[in-house]
């Protein structure tokens, strides 16, 4: 069940951490993050190693829709009510920025990756004060927003939300050219973080500055990561003989249908839910539904899923991890949009490791803000994950162990996949045959 993205680019491949090696900046996790984080330490000319525990993205950026756009759904006029306009405004230049960079990285590094500016659109199937609140917060924040019309969709929508000068672009092939360019080590799985050192189960990089980019924190405490935010998967389709829809489209309603084109392509993203708690009937099946009344004569090519960190406030963790470990930094709960967030957090972080003071946004991310605390916990007859002892659901979609709390998940057999769970389960592949 290989994405799209992972089927068309080969990913080069980097040895594996033996022994004791010294760095200025160690980062932890290689996905586009990560590897950002680390370009940008690198350039600064920090000593930077990274290290994944697989291979590199292979987690969450091969599942993105890669929309790279600073259109986040109703979020704007939100944000201005709970936090005022100047930090709303941070977020939106932030997000606005990290587009300008991705131009300007693919030009400058002349990059392959299909890069390409397309409007976005957050529509309506209904006439919607919502959108028109949306738009209007957007224009008072300096965002290129406008309403419009919606006739690109396959089913009837009244008006959309239009944010022009937006991209799109196929994340690995960008993502691959980054990595060539730095210190990294893969297989390499995180047991444990201090304040100084990182360890795994064959050796050890001691730094003076650790920044955690594995989508989910695998330290608990301090910072509690676990208890402010949960997880959520989504389900993609790419179809062959479907139309262009011209830009980059997303429901404005939680629940509905994304939608973007890649070359002669479309992808058909919906049917999501929280992690662990999947719903009776198959989310693939509903989208190939959908599909099918939307689109008659188009053929599936690829399917997938991927999983994202979702905040209270729906704005991402970006900077010190806690005040007790102060040369640690986090990057987390990007809120599925992780391509815009992934460019702001490595700015924000390798600036602030270099002692730089050019990052103008970094108030609005801070960790230590108050967003409050979510706790789920589960008890059941079924496989405990390694993490805090939650029970695991089956998703017959992914056939993965997913954890409703915390949302790591593991293979049939055990083997740990998503974080924050770092050791494997203990069960077999025939100990639970579903």
């Amino acid at each position: 069940m290989d994405s799209l993205w992972r089927s068309t680019c080969p990913l080069p491949a980097f040895p594996a951490l033996r022994g004791t090696m010294e760095a200025d900046v160690v980062v932890v996790g290689g996905g586009l993050c990560g590897l950002l984080t680390a370009y940008f330490c690198m350039k600064a000319g920090l000593d930077t190693v990274t290290l994944e525990g697989e291979r590199i993205l292979c987690g969450v950026t091969q599942g993105t829709t890669a929309k790279i756009t600073s259109q986040h759904g109703l979020l704007y006029d939100r944000l201005i009510q709970k936090r005022g306009v100047e930090k709303a405004r941070q977020y939106a230049q932030a997000q606005q920025r990290a587009v300008g960079r991705y131009a300007d990285l693919v030009t400058s590094l002349a990059i392959d990756c299909d890069f390409s500016k397309l409007p976005a659109y957050l529509y309506s199937v209904q006439a919607s004060p919502a959108l028109e609140r949306e738009c209007r917060a957007a224009e008072r924040l300096g965002l290129p927003a406008s309403l419009t019309g919606a006739d690109r969709l396959p089913f009837p929508a009244s008006q959309a939300l239009c944010f022009a000068d937006q991209a799109q672009f196929h994340p690995l092939r960008f993502a691959a050219a980054i990595a060539t360019r730095l210190n990294i080590r893969e297989r390499s799985r995180v047991l444990r973080i201090t304040n100084n050192s990182v360890y795994t189960d064959a050796g050890e990089v001691r730094a003076r500055h650790i920044v955690i980019c594995t989508h989910y924190p695998i330290r608990n405490v301090p910072g509690f990561y676990f208890a402010r935010m949960h997880q959520s998967r989504g389900y993609v389709l790419a179809l062959e003989n479907a139309a262009d829809v011209d830009g980059m489209w997303l429901d404005a309603r939680d629940g509905g249908y994304s939608l973007r084109n890649v070359g002669r392509l479309l992808l058909l993203g919906g049917h999501g839910h929280r992690t662990g708690d999947h719903p009776y009937a198959s989310s693939f099946r509903l989208l190939r539904g959908a599909a099918k009344e939307f689109y008659p004569d188009a053929r599936e090519v690829a399917r997938w899923s991927a999983q994202d960190c979702m905040t209270a406030d729906a704005v991402p963790f970006i900077g010190r991890f806690a005040r007790f470990l102060p040369n640690v930094y986090v990057a987390t709960g990007f809120n599925k949009w992780g391509m815009t967030n992934s460019m702001a957090a490595a700015e924000l972080i390798a600036d602030r490791i270099a002692g730089k003071k050019e990052y103008p946004f970094a108030d609005v991310f801070s960790p230590g803000r108050r967003t409050g605390m979510e706790v789920k916990y589960s008890i059941k007859k079924t496989p405990k994950c390694t993490h805090m002892g939650c029970s695991l659901e089956w998703n017959p979609d992914t056939r993965t162990w997913d954890c409703p709390c915390h949302g790591s998940r593991f293979t049939r057999g055990g083997r740990v996949i998503d974080t924050p769970a770092i050791r494997d389960g203990r069960w077999g592949e025939h100990d639970h045959p579903l």
